[in-house]
């Protein structure tokens, strides 16, 4: 079974403790632009992220409660990125970038996307989503070496990058498929309107703690079941 293999570095682990990822395999899924499936799912899940943040649906910045930052899920998030040498001002965690969107609503990009993006707003913790047929080899969450590549875009061109040393990465067999830990995914492991066997990344530290993935695998799985009706799934937790 593909999970079996995947695994998160001791170095990571040193790193934090309390740091734990649920991992799912979804096999079944009907993928496609957003519907209006999707678009009520994510729009719900705007509403209850404006709620954590303790605004109200178009309320203004300044009648607004806590800034994402201040949320201690996000805030956890950002003193992880620091202890690697990221500057989460620059290059933010996953859910603060999703979460400072949501006053004037998140993107909505395909079925599949737009339902683990609303699991992260909702549940406040990262969520990323890879087309499994694009893997080469399991999922490894380690601090790079800095000679891994990184296949994303530059204007609009296909480009290679590489991480920093001692940056932390999702990586395969090929190369690094996530870097920053959760900061930005690469361009040949996405979710695309192809995509019907994806993995899912659920990555939770002490504030979330397992029960807060556990909650969040739950809400993705169903969500994915509605809108894919047949799907199945298989999880793993690892870190913990």
């Amino acid at each position: 079974m593909w999970l079996d293999g995947a695994e998160v570095a001791a170095e990571v682990r040193a790193l934090r403790p309390d740091y734990a990822a649920l991992l799912i395999v979804a096999e079944g899924l009907r993928p496609g632009p957003s519907d209006q499936a999707s678009e009520a799912v994510l729009a719900d899940a705007e509403d209850r992220a404006r709620e954590h943040l303790g605004g109200v649906a178009g309320s203004e910045p300044a009648e607004r409660g806590a800034r994402p930052e201040e949320l201690p899920q996000v805030a956890e998030w950002r003193e992880a990125f620091r202890a690697f040498g990221a500057k989460p001002q620059r290059t933010r965690p996953s859910v603060e970038a999703l979460l400072r969107r949501v006053e004037t609503g998140l993107p909505r990009i395909d079925r599949i996307t737009d339902a683990y993006n609303a699991v992260s707003i909702a549940r406040l913790l990262p969520v990323g989503g890879e087309d499994l047929a694009r893997y080469e080899g399991p999922a490894r969450l380690v601090r790079a070496t800095g000679d891994e590549d990184f296949d994303t875009t530059a204007d609009g061109q296909p480009a290679i990058e590489h991480p920093e040393p001692g940056e932390v990465v999702w990586r395969d067999d090929r190369g690094v498929t996530c870097r920053r830990w959760n900061w930005r995914q690469c361009v040949r492991t996405r979710i695309t309107h192809s995509t019907t066997t994806a993995m899912f990344v659920l990555d939770g530290l002490g504030a979330l703690g397992v029960g807060g993935l556990r909650a969040a695998e739950a809400e993705l799985t169903e969500s994915l079941a509605g809108l894919s009706p047949g799907a199945t799934f298989a999880s793993r937790l690892l870190g913990q």
